[in-house]
């Protein structure tokens, strides 16, 4: 049962508070992670704890625009904190008001675990590898046990065993063996999975499989430089890799065209925060558009708030392999350090993490985030056959990317958040990194459960849904949302009202409750979700400025009803809900659909999502809401998936309709255009981007297409 206290404790320490932040959504700088901890220190003066996570607790809606909008009070600067505590189960957490120094709340919560960062993960290879009875299933398993430090694992959450429950800060620990450094282990699986303890630093348990297999004798399958000499290397080619490769490079000579104001981004007419938190990574909020001159509210926040890989293999333990990473480890906490060139290419700014240390030190990643533009294709073209398309306008645009890339375990996600000039925002997912595996015999069969990659391993099938949290504020903070769906008219052929049989139209069907918004995708009927304003309306169509949701990749969860996965996801049984957003005394904003701890949760009791439907009668037209979807794929493994995956992209897509007057891209300089009179007048017109103008291409060839000789 959770014990909540509020406190007023004045700090008597003569240090002062950390300078503010230039603006109330940027994340805590290091200095404010670092007074945190030096409050809540004090206040457990003389008992072992060990920090989890500090971050920023972010303003109220409420309190966010009264500031900005309405000449209001900078909100209040939050600090949000998660320890564990020596022989104590419960999760203690609390908010530090870093004005004062004070420590504001105080909260216990039993029957979860807080989430676990990379050093946990880190930890518990070394925890299995000293364990004696480890040692003796590896030796079982054909691993001497002089070759400890051969054998790897990759810590993953246990997800829920009723075994424990709760009660004890686990990780499961999928055990791989790798012959050298520089190997990848993934095609030497174990069939064996430790459990350890965390805060006690040891294995408790091993869960051992009926039928036992041997480590495989086949080579190890690598991916790095080396290992591609090795496989593909010949005397004319002794590198392997392919000589085409010649490199491409991204140039801006006039320098970028978005500005930076600390972590507000100005660019093409958007305005918006760019934000950073252990648990979601990126988020974007405030988002405005300035439509000639009035600046029209948009999105309040926009985030991936939870994601689930749920795997596809009933036997035991593999049930058991159902990450919610986002929640249980956090796609900020596992970021990656992005580079110039590699992870990112062209002209770049990048955004730095900043996180706490288990002593409450202040870490920093670099480059967490990437920003930069690209090249966007063509924003509008057309041309006239009249005179043989002469008469032409051709506009090329730009996008701007903000991106990172985080690693769980086996997988990497990398997230790019793309805009268009034409107010369109799109998410990009890039799935790659390597399949997890598990061992198979000579002569098993995986079943219709998973896929032999390589000789004796097995990838067994599975989905990554993710959902994505969008909190409406197009043109104003009432909002509603409803399905949109392409109907063949209901008018049969011959009748008077569609004699032709051709009719058909849009059939939009508005959310009035909870219950309506718990909606699937279909694809029978083109079907896309409207976000809109039902008091802002086009003067033109007559229809209300809306933001409409494109997006195909909508799996449906597979595991039954009843199973974990259900009850630990209970959002990824529908494409969307929609609730209302509520304030402070409820969740601080509604923010992540499995709850606020994840970790060791049975799926039992009313939190998250379940909580916020209720019995679905509440109201969500024309209101203050919040909009989740769910979205991804479903992964059925295949050898070239392996030893590393190409990167699996899909994507979405929030498209403005009905929200301006006209082409919103009108006023971007074309990069070729002749009107008929200029093309009789013979008139240059205007002309940035032809042969003899843009010195940067060029043509491939000499002469003609299909010439073979390289122009010089």
């Amino acid at each position: 049962m959770d014990r909540l206290h509020q406190l007023a404790l004045h700090t008597t320490s003569s240090v002062l508070p950390p300078p503010p932040p230039a603006h109330p959504l940027d994340p805590l700088s290091p200095l404010e992670i670092q007074a945190v901890a030096a409050v809540v220190k004090k206040e457990y003066a003389g008992r072992s704890i060990m920090f989890n996570t500090i971050t920023l607790r972010e303003p109220i809606k409420r309190a966010y625009y009264d500031w900005k909008e309405h000449s209001g009070p900078v909100p209040p600067r939050l600090g949000y904190y998660v320890l564990v505590e020596d022989k104590i189960s419960a999760i203690q957490e609390g908010v530090v008001d870093l004005t004062s120094l004070t420590l504001i709340q105080l909260k216990r919560t039993e029957g979860v675990q807080p989430i676990l960062t990379p050093s946990d993960l880190q930890a518990t290879e070394d925890v299995v590898r000293s364990d004696p009875e480890v040692i003796r299933q590896c030796v079982i398993s054909g691993v001497p046990a002089s070759e400890m430090h051969k054998i790897y694992c990759d810590a993953w959450t246990i997800g829920y065993d009723e075994r424990w429950g709760a009660s004890r800060r686990l990780q499961q620990a999928l055990m791989y063996y790798r012959s050298d450094e520089d190997d990848s282990h993934y095609s030497h699986p174990l069939d064996f999975c430790p459990i350890v303890d965390m805060n006690l630093g040891k294995v408790i348990y091993i869960d051992i499989p009926t039928r036992r297999r041997k480590v495989s004798k086949h080579k190890h399958s690598s991916f790095h430089p080396t290992h591609i000499k090795d496989k593909f290397g010949t005397k004319e080619n002794p590198s392997g890799f392919r000589p085409d490769d010649t490199p491409i490079n991204i140039t801006q000579p006039q320098g970028v065209s978005f500005n930076m104001d600390g972590n507000v981004m100005s660019w093409s007419n958007f305005k918006f925060h760019i934000g950073f938190n252990y648990r979601e990574g990126i988020v974007l909020s405030d988002i405005t558009y300035n439509d000639h001159g009035k600046v029209r509210p948009m999105f309040h926040r926009i985030s991936l708030s939870e994601m689930i890989v749920p795997y596809g293999s009933p036997d035991f333990p593999h049930q058991r392999k159902h990450a919610l990473d986002i929640g249980e480890y956090g796609a900020g906490n596992c970021t990656n350090p992005l580079s110039l060139g590699c992870d990112c290419k062209g002209v770049i700014h990048y955004l730095d993490a900043h996180f706490t240390n288990k002593e409450g030190e202040a870490t920093t990643v670099k480059n967490a985030v990437c920003i930069h533009e690209e090249d966007d294709g063509l924003l509008f073209k057309h041309s006239d056959f009249r005179d043989d398309f002469q008469t032409t306008v051709v506009t090329r645009g730009k996008k701007l990317i903000i991106s990172q890339i985080f690693t769980a375990a086996n997988y990497e996600y990398c997230l790019y958040w793309i805009l268009r000039q034409d107010g369109t925002i799109k998410l990009e997912v890039r799935l790659t990194g390597i399949l997890n595996t598990f061992i198979c015999d000579k002569d098993e069969s995986t079943g219709p459960w998973g896929t032999q990659v390589y000789p004796q391993v097995n990838a067994h099938n599975h989905q990554h849904l993710f959902s994505l949290r969008i909190h409406p504020r197009i043109d104003g903070d009432f909002n509603s949302a409803a399905t949109s769906d392409a109907k063949s008219s209901p008018h049969p052929f011959g009748s008077v009202e569609n004699v032709y049989g051709n009719a058909f139209y849009c059939e939009k069907t508005t959310f009035k409750t909870i219950n309506d918004s718990l909606t699937n995708f279909e694809s029978s009927t083109a079907r896309t979700w409207d976000l809109f304003n039902p008091n802002s309306i086009n003067p033109y169509s007559g229809k209300p400025a809306t933001y409409k949701l494109v997006s195909t990749y909508c799996s449906p969860v597979l595991a039954q009803e009843g199973s974990l996965v259900r009850k630990r996801a209970p959002w990824a049984v529908y494409s969307t809900e929609v609730v209302p957003y509520q304030d402070e005394n409820h969740g601080y904003g509604r923010l992540y659909p499995s709850g606020d701890h994840v970790a060791q949760w049975s799926g039992d009791g009313l939190r998250g999502m379940r909580e916020w439907i209720g019995d679905g009668t509440e109201k969500v037209e024309n209101s203050d809401i919040l909009f989740f979807h769910t979205f991804g794929i479903t992964h059925f493994p295949a050898p070239e998936d392996f030893p590393v995956m190409p990167t699996e992209i899909f994507d979405l897509m929030l498209r403005p309709r009905n929200f301006f007057t006209e082409n919103p891209v009108l006023d971007v300089k074309p990069s070729y255009a002749k009107t008929t009179t200029e093309v009789k007048a013979g008139s240059a017109g205007v002309d940035s981007c032809s042969l003899n103008i843009d010195k940067t291409s060029r043509l491939a060839f000499n002469g003609t297409s299909g010439s073979s000789c390289c122009n010089k």
